[in-house]
């Protein structure tokens, strides 16, 4: 038998083992899909559109058939083989959480289906549109067909807005400029039902408090020559008086500390604060503290924007677990409004504890236990003051580095004003989000077992803001690190011996870093109905620059400077990450990743402290290398690390370049695939003894790492579970080698979350 022909026996096999049908009852047929064709024999609607239309039309059908997976039903087929008259079990697991009943043609009405379809096409301007429906058969398997007679389409010859003198009447016809409806255009019932909206929000901005969609009519005359539509916008005669009304706030009123057994609104109470009022008779909140969210101001006419702005700034303030709003007229015949905030708090103090497991870039597997406190209003200022005891440890269950694990323990307080303290001014009220300011001070014991134990104290005072949905900046205007070595073992202090690796001995210097910092973010991630979404993070940060030119600081001239009697590092980091992502269908999307990132050691530092150098290698990056096992350059280390050293430090570098490719498809359920490939290094600015090939030059390129690899994604709505292999098919060589692919067993990653 030839190879040929065992695969087609292997894959009929298959194909009949998957077999669904044979379960059905001698009268049932399984439903097989609906198909729209056209007859259109006056050539009303163009191939191309006829196209475009089926598949619309077609995904209005009801019911759907049984999904299929390369032709195979799949979840039928688990359906018939974990079917089972028990309430609980395995097999009801599988049953009810991966398989599907049948779906047969007596479920389909095609008649009614055929009314949906006629309707749609009425409502897109095919007028005389008409729909027949039918059934066929073969075998076991049914299909219903529709037929379509479109008839001619429908197109806007003109359109007509108010030309009334009332207020309202005057205000529809000043939206015309933004008007949805363009001539030519055809007959869309659902560009109706916008522009009615748009023209309601646009109404809502110049103070119609009362107004809705639905005191818009829009007259469609279609008796006009050539298939076409005359549309006349119109405020309907019985529109309530107040919808046709003007309003201007009056009294602004806010409630603190409300509960759903408060029913008086005390007001005799109201302490007033600038442009507005504050009823908290228990002085839970200071008065200022609303005076970055009340937008709307006595006087001014009403708008929806600042409404809105209003109401998520008060949940963006931190104490508050519910904002409810509530506008009142001031009288019957009055155009003024009364507005009242009511504000629900969250508890005062908590405590909380909580048990993570992660995994990180470096491939270690760890639990991490936080205690927190929180004080969500610790000064009556909305400040909220965080104080997190934490333990971690991070183990290596294979790998290079297997034993010498990871542990941390420690405390960081943090608070955090939802406001700007000096010297920034407050922001300007023109977008829905708190600005805020943070100061962190903390102090990390970290345990590498049995290489060295380090005491790292650290503080940072910022501050952190959006300037519109899609842009967020992080100012730190110092951060300041102290790290000093507790213990260092003899098999860490024979290691730096034997490499002569100046990042290993940099790791356990008593060192100081202390500089501002600037991130700059822009996303549109979260618009998900979008074909194309962009990230970008940039950020840049310093260390002892100033100080450092003050004091002529220069370690290659001997000139070691100290702060606190410690020496501090200098450097310039810069980072750029870019994220592009594409969808392919509805069910598959292509993402794409760059990082390029500079470190500039300079004056009193050869080398950026351990914190801040690039690694590359790992889960969330080359994912068919050893985490941080790459680079820097073409430095191996195999070729002078011994076996007395025991364990291979993690390579760095001062800079790093990667691109990342990913294909990602969903294939059934909760389970999506990816297709990817990596590639990228790390490099040094310059050149150190016991590091050869490790410094940046004109053939970097020839030094990228490069694989390919394949994983699955199981989304599992509160995480996202992702399995990797990857395999390395190109490593860095130095100059003048010739190029060659290599071909290595794959690497196993297991990690949470998508890798960007």
């Amino acid at each position: 038998m030839n190879l040929k022909l065992r695969y087609i026996l292997i894959f009929s096999s298959v194909l009949t083992a998957c077999s669904t049908t044979k379960y059905l009852a001698p009268n049932q047929k399984l439903y097989d899909g609906g198909t729209v064709k056209f007859a259109d024999t006056a050539g009303n609607v163009t191939a191309k559109d006829q196209k475009g239309m089926s598949d619309e039309l077609t995904d209005l059908l009801r019911p759907h058939p049984n999904s299929k997976i390369l032709g195979m039903r799949i979840k039928l087929w688990i359906y018939y083989k974990t079917k089972t008259t028990k309430k609980k079990g395995f097999s009801h697991w599988l049953n009810t959480k991966f398989g599907q009943p049948p779906v047969l043609i007596s479920e389909v009405d095609v008649n009614k289906n055929a009314q949906i379809l006629q309707s749609r096409l009425q409502n897109e301007s095919y007028f005389q549109a008409q729909v027949s429906g039918d059934t066929t058969s073969k075998k076991k398997l049914a299909k219903a067909i529709y037929t379509v007679e479109p008839g001619s389409n429908y197109t806007i010859r003109s359109v007509y807005f108010p030309k009334g003198k009332s207020d309202v009447d005057t205000a529809v016809a000043g939206t015309t400029k933004e008007t949805l409806f363009v001539v030519g255009n055809n007959y869309n019932l659902d560009i109706i039902k916008a522009e009615r909206i748009r023209i309601d929000a646009k109404l809502k901005e110049e103070g119609f408090y009362y107004f809705a969609p639905e005191d818009l009519i829009m007259r469609v005359d279609s008796t006009v020559k050539d298939h076409q539509v005359d549309i006349y916008v119109k405020v309907k005669d019985e529109t309530a008086d107040e919808a046709r009304r003007i309003y201007k706030i009056n009294n602004i009123y806010v409630y603190p500390h409300y509960t759903l057994r408060d029913t008086a609104l005390k007001l005799d109470s109201a302490v007033k604060y600038r442009w507005y009022n504050v009823v908290d008779p228990k002085n839970t909140v200071r008065p200022f503290v609303f005076k970055n969210t009340v937008l709307l101001q006595p006087g001014q006419v009403y708008n929806r924007t600042d409404h809105n702005k209003s109401l998520n700034r008060m949940i963006n303030l931190g104490p508050f677990k519910f904002v409810k709003n509530r506008f009142e007229d001031v009288s019957a015949d009055s155009s003024k409004l009364n507005v009242y905030y009511f504000l629900t708090p969250y508890p005062k103090k908590s405590l909380q504890l909580d048990l993570l497991g992660r995994t990180n870039s470096a491939n270690y597997t760890g639990t991490q236990v936080n205690i927190n406190w929180k004080n969500r209003n610790a000064f009556k200022g909305a400040e909220a003051l965080t104080v997190t005891l934490f333990g971690s440890s991070d183990v290596q269950f294979s790998g290079q580095n297997s034993g010498y694990n990871v542990y941390q323990t420690g405390v960081q307080t943090t608070i955090s004003w939802p406001r700007f303290i000096m010297p920034f001014p407050d922001p300007k009220a023109d977008n829905a989000y708190i600005p805020h300011t943070n100061l962190t001070l903390g102090y990390t014991l970290v345990d590498r077992n049995k290489l060295y134990l380090l005491n790292s104290y650290s503080g940072s005072w910022g501050y952190e803001w959006k300037e519109n949905t899609f842009v967020t900046h992080d100012l730190n205007l110092i951060n300041v690190t102290r790290v000093d070595a507790a213990h260092v073992s003899q098999q860490y202090l024979d290691s730096i011996q034997h490499t002569q690796n100046p990042t290993l001995k940099h790791v356990i210097d008593n060192q100081f870093t202390f500089g501002p910092s600037y991130g700059y973010t822009y996303t549109t991630t979260t618009q998900t109905n979008r074909t194309n979404t962009y990230f970008y993070n940039g950020k840049i940060s310093l260390s002892g620059n100033i100080y450092g030119l003050l004091t002529g600081a220069d370690t290659l001239a001997g000139k070691v400077r100290k702060l606190f009697g410690v020496p501090f590092n200098q450097y310039v980091k810069i980072e750029n990450e870019f994220h592009f992502y594409h969808k392919l269908s509805p069910n598959s999307s292509l993402a794409t990743r760059v990082i390029v990132g500079v470190g500039l050691p300079y004056g009193n530092s050869t080398i950026l402290p351990y914190s801040q150098q690039f690694f590359i290698g790992g889960t969330n990056s080359l994912r068919g290398f050893r985490a941080r096992s790459i680079g820097p350059g073409t430095y191996t280390p195999s070729e002078t690390i011994t076996s007395a050293s025991g364990f291979l430090p993690d390579e760095s570098g001062d800079i790093k370049i990667e691109a990342n490719l990913e294909y990602r498809p969903k294939l059934f359920s909760i389970v999506y695939g990816a297709l990817f490939m990596d590639a990228g290094n790390i490099w040094n600015l310059r050149s150190h003894a016991g590091l050869p090939g490790a410094a940046f030059g004109k053939d970097f390129i020839n030094q990228m790492a490069v694989d390919w690899g394949f994983g699955l994604r199981f989304d599992l709505t509160v995480l996202v579970l992702r399995t990797d292999l990857g395999f390395p098919v190109r490593y860095p060589f130095p100059p003048g080698q010739p190029y060659k692919f290599k071909a290595q067993y794959g690497v196993f990653n297991l990690a949470i979350g998508y890798p960007f």
